[in-house]
């Protein structure tokens, strides 16, 4: 991971059946109670995307939360990037 003052960015792509199980809803509301800032939407072919941006150590705790999900997500496989922090604030759902 780079090192930006203990801040990172991971880029993450969630696969299996994770859409229409309020995935997103979770996502928003755990990255939201640990004070991770981004953005989660669901992506044309089934999958979900989201970009968590904070300290280090909680970005990698939202990843491994990504591998769960919501109770009724079924998750297949989870890609993450690493790079720089590019500036979110707070956290949102997109359509």
């Amino acid at each position: 991971m780079p090192n930006n003052g203990d801040r990172t960015r991971a880029h993450v792509f969630v696969s299996g059946n994770v859409q229409g199980v309020f995935y997103r809803a979770n996502t928003r509301d755990t990255a939201r109670e640990k004070g991770i800032d981004g953005w989660v939407k669901n992506l044309s072919d089934g999958r979900v995307e989201a970009v968590f941006e904070g300290p280090e150590s909680t970005v990698s705790e939202m990843v491994e939360w990504c591998h769960s999900g919501s109770p009724a997500a079924s998750v297949d496989d989870v890609e993450v990037e690493y790079g720089d922090p590019e500036g979110e604030d707070g956290f949102e759902v997109r359509r």
